[in-house]
């Protein structure tokens, strides 16, 4: 077993609570980012009986008979379920039945609402923990409070680093795959992140759709990685591919969690702001293989570190909201001004937080621009306005306007200031 096979995940304890008043769990996320091995622990410490829909024994068995295979008096454990979605419609007659908490465990790799020929089975019993591949917290056994901490402590938040440039350039190309982070060999890792692409492409997508054009396909995933945290557009005559085209392919890639689209953010703040999403992928490493990055080049001039930078900090973002006790909601802000702050994040209190990321390793005044923006606009309900970038301390740049280091985002927690 590999090293990073053992990392605990944030994730376990969300699940396990799931488990306890919910009668269905679905643990949903990328492929190898994990599920199976989380699924496996948390089943090995209670009876139960597991099924994988990967394999071709299981998926016909499921298919023949999915009343019976579905019927357990332990915890039954289905890896993929997308692959045989009928037996959604005989765990919900299950649970109808007998509805006590803790029935079913099942993983997926697709966004199961997406999927063309889903019955509408399971609203109100089941409770979805999106698990993305490894946080840098996870990896380095660090906190991973970040927006709980910025959210309570606000500009009083400090953090000083002894993370280099060099380093941070290092996080971004070995990303957060499980199998990725074990091999040591960036090769070898290589060769891992582009065989996942490929098998991603030739079965999960070509489950959800037909693709007309698959050289095209894959263009397109490494024009996303040359545009990395940027809205998707004016990419036709480059792929030959009609925008509705590119838009689907774009939401097909969304639904296998290759990539998330970040909402643009709005509150009717005297300037129109953009609704259009900008676009990460899930993992940095997957992103920086398509652009043939490592750790040396990724320093040269001229070399896309800012936007590869930008994906992987409003990914860390994404993963730590979904074990964060501050229930908030990432976003970007572009409005008709071409005033942009990186990632918003507000929380049902309408408090926001604002942040921009930068590659230097030094901060000028004017990186505060669109953080003054929101600044003005929200008045009380602006918390603070933070850009996280490569330096090594906290610096005040004004009422509620910090420059920490990006190693903040892993390395802080709800009591550091």
């Amino acid at each position: 077993m590999a090293r990073s096979d053992l990392l605990p995940r944030r994730a376990q304890a969300l699940v396990d609570a799931a488990l306890a008043d919910t009668r269905v769990v679905l643990v949903n996320g990328a492929r190898q980012s994990g599920k199976s091995t989380l699924i496996r622990v948390i089943a090995s410490g209670r009876p139960a009986q597991r099924r994988d829909l990967d394999l071709p024994q299981d998926r016909e068995a499921a298919l023949a008979d999915p009343v019976g295979f579905v019927d357990s008096d332990d915890l039954m454990v289905i890896d993929e379920i997308q692959r045989v979605p009928e037996l959604l419609l005989a765990i919900k007659a299950s649970v109808d039945s007998d509805p006590r908490p803790g029935s079913y465990l099942l993983s997926g790799s697709s966004r199961l609402l997406a999927l063309r020929d889903l019955p509408d089975a399971l609203p109100g019993r089941m409770e979805t923990v999106e698990l993305w591949p490894f946080s840098q917290g996870e990896i380095d056994g660090t906190p991973d409070r970040f927006i709980d901490a910025v959210f309570a402590l606000g500009p009083g938040l400090r953090h000083e680093s002894a993370v280099s440039r060099a380093d941070y350039a290092a996080r971004v190309v070995r990303g957060g795959m499980p199998e990725a982070v074990s091999r040591n060999d960036p090769r070898r890792r290589g060769r891992f992140l582009d065989s996942y692409v490929q098998a991603l492409v030739d079965r999960d997508v070509r489950q959800l759709a037909e693709i007309e054009r698959v050289p095209q396909l894959h263009r397109l995933i490494g024009l996303l990685a040359a545009r990395s945290a940027t809205t998707v557009r004016g990419l036709e005559s480059g792929l030959e591919l009609s925008r509705p085209t590119i838009n689907r392919y774009v939401q097909l890639l969304d639904e296998v969690f290759l990539i998330k689209q970040i909402p643009g953010w709005s509150r009717n703040l005297g300037a129109q702001a953009t609704r259009t999403p900008k676009t990460i992928f899930v993992d940095s490493g997957i992103a920086s293989q398509q652009l043939a990055m490592n750790a040396h080049t990724l320093l040269r001039p001229g070399a896309p570190f800012g936007g590869l930078l930008e994906g992987f900090v409003l990914s860390e973002l994404a993963r730590q909201l979904t074990w964060s006790d501050q229930l908030a909601v990432l976003s970007h802000y572009r409005d008709r001004d071409k005033v942009e702050v990186d990632a918003v994040l507000e929380n049902r209190r309408g408090q926001v937080v604002g942040i921009e990321v930068k590659a230097a390793s030094t901060v000028r005044a004017e990186d505060f621009r669109g953080l003054r923006r929101l600044q003005e606009r929200l008045g009380d309900d602006f918390v603070t306005g933070l850009v996280l970038y490569t330096g090594t301390t906290t610096l005040p740049f004004g009422e509620r306007l910090r420059a920490m280091p990006v190693s903040a985002l892993w390395e802080v927690g709800v009591t550091e200031g």
